[in-house]
């Protein structure tokens, strides 16, 4: 990435203007930070990318995912489009207009409508919140109604030999009772076992239809379908907590790419400047040295600097187009990113840390996702004690016919032995609410010492950036006395390379102080589960630093 350096003179790029005051209130409560008067104009200079120099002009548009925001979402039409990264196909979206030029906020709002973890996040909540939509309707009365059609034919050969057998011994019998044994009467059995055949052939085909509607109402369920819809609730909350959690984290992720990206920028201007300056130092010793002023070793000196500068300046530029790069990811967008946020350094102290760690008390995802599992298994609990209780049901079955036949009752059930273990099972849910308000414990206590931790890095980041300008002012008054001195003879091209490496340097610690300032604030905020009050120290910050790049 090639920086095209605008008209403006290199010496404005000095760290003086860093430091310029800012006229701005920031009370000890932070959520009421407040600037009083219009911010001061702080001198920037300009660095433009020769590869986009054509994409400056107007807005890029940027394909991607489906937007949080319902009601824009049906403002606009839903379409299938590509994500410019990985080039996979993304339903339900929209284009986005983005500028290439970006503002931290601007970039925030960004990166919630494109995340892809923020809209998955958002799908599983949805899922979570329609299954206990589904779980709510589980004591609601049950109608049915059932219909059947069938064919038959039937063909099958009857064996009637016993059967007939049978009978004429009985006929038999029944007659010698009846009437005393004459030579003249005839066989009774033989005459009917005549009339039946020993096997008969039966032969049968039809059809049936039949419809019917029942009913069944489960009145009284011990409270189970409340303790399922109140876990199914609780891992709505425990769905909603981690989604909070990620977009913290993707709010401090996108803190961290977009002042490095800054960070990275000026430092590859400062390695410009650098090598700008070593240039006209170069030019100097060339002309001392056709004049007899100074050796040869100090002409190869003064090469060799100009050269390590120039290579220097190279990474620096690459560095830098890494950084935009990892910042554009993160916005996946298919062009450059170029932040326009200064970094910043506020010279009023912090509030005491015991306000921050409330506000992680009162705020942080994680605890709520411990509350959150504690409700799931007090609810798991409540579920395992309806074991013991039974289950009543009215039922109710008509068949639809001329003359319908029907039926119609009320039923308890009672398990009395088998299955899970009710004695067990509430043990396992008690063992589970106790897991959780000691995780409630630990968690708070984690959380009180990160805040601490990230506390103290805020003011330690502050009082060295605040450390490093007596450096900055140190180091520029040598190099410019140095330059001076090289004029007069008094000073060799070593010493002004040396005052040069001393001026970089010291800029450099106190830019990558400002950064460390930022960043720490950054985990500050994020550790109280209040990332986007981060704008608001932003806003009142009374240090910025340039910024190279500017809003269009």
């Amino acid at each position: 990435m090639k920086f095209i350096l605008s008209a403006l003179p290199t010496a404005m790029m000095t760290v003086a203007v860093m430091s310029v005051p800012v006229m701005t209130y920031a009370s000890t409560d932070a959520d009421s930070i407040e600037v009083s008067d219009d911010v001061t104009p702080v001198a920037v200079t300009q660095i433009i990318d020769a590869n986009s120099l054509t994409e400056n002009d107007k807005p890029a548009v940027a394909p991607f995912l489906t937007v949080p925001n319902p009601n824009k979402a049906k403002s606009q039409a839903l379409s299938t489009l590509v994500d410019p990264i990985t080039h996979k196909t993304v339903d339900n979206s929209y284009a986005l207009d983005v500028s290439s030029f970006l503002s931290l906020e601007q970039a925030q709002k960004l990166l919630v409508q494109v995340s892809p973890k923020i809209a998955a996040n958002q799908a599983a909540i949805a899922a979570s919140e329609y299954q206990t939509d589904a779980l709510r309707t589980i004591d609601n009365p049950l109608v049915f109604a059932r219909v059947s059609a069938s064919a038959y034919h039937l063909d099958e050969d009857i064996d009637l030999s016993s059967l007939r057998s049978g009978i004429v011994n009985e006929v038999n019998n029944g007659v010698d009772n009846i009437v005393p044994p004459t030579a003249d009467l005839p066989d009774f059995g033989e005459l009917v076992g005549e009339r039946i055949p020993d096997s008969y052939n039966l032969k049968r085909s039809g059809s049936t239809s039949g419809a019917g509607l029942g009913v069944v109402w489960p009145i009284y369920t011990a409270g189970r379908t409340d303790a399922l819809t109140g876990a199914s609730d609780a891992r709505t909350q425990e769905a909603m907590a981690d989604s909070v959690l990620d977009k913290n984290e993707l709010y401090n992720t996108l803190i961290e790419r977009y002042f490095k990206a800054q960070l990275a920028i000026i430092a590859a201007y400062l390695r410009e400047d650098a090598y700008d300056t070593l240039q006209q130092t170069d030019h100097m010793a060339e002309r001392l040295f056709e004049e007899g002023f100074i050796s040869r070793v100090d002409r190869l000196e003064a090469q060799s600097a100009l050269a390590d500068a120039k290579s220097e300046s190279v990474n620096a530029n690459n560095d830098a187009r890494l950084a935009m790069i990892a910042l554009q990811r993160l916005l996946r967008t298919d062009y450059r990113i170029k932040p326009t946020t200064p970094l910043f350094v506020s010279s009023r102290p912090l509030p005491d840390v015991s306000y921050f760690q409330d506000l992680a008390l009162n705020n942080h995802p994680g605890l709520q996702k411990v509350a959150a599992k504690r409700a799931q298994a007090q609810q798991l609990h409540a579920l395992s004690d309806t074991g013991y209780k039974p289950t009543v049901l009215l039922y109710g079955y008509g068949q639809v016919e001329k003359d319908p036949s029907w039926v119609a009752g009320i039923s308890a059930s009672w398990k009395l032995w088998g299955g899970l273990d009710k004695a067990a099972s509430l043990a396992s849910s008690s063992a589970k609410i106790r897991q959780a308000d000691l995780s409630e414990i630990e968690v708070s206590d984690n959380l009180l010492l990160l805040v601490e931790k990230n506390w103290h890095d805020v003011n330690n980041a502050q009082s060295r950036y605040q450390a490093l300008q007596s450096n900055v002012d140190l180091a520029a008054e040598v190099l410019r006395l140095r330059r001076l001195g090289l004029q007069e003879g008094v000073n060799t091209t070593v010493d002004v390379v040396q005052a040069q490496t001393q001026s970089l340097k010291a800029r450099t610690e106190q830019a990558q102080a400002a950064n460390d300032y930022v960043q720490s604030l950054a985990a500050l905020m994020q550790s109280c589960g209040t990332p986007l009050a981060f704008n608001a120290y932003l806003n009142a910050a009374d240090i910025q630093l340039p910024t190279l790049y500017t809003e269009q």
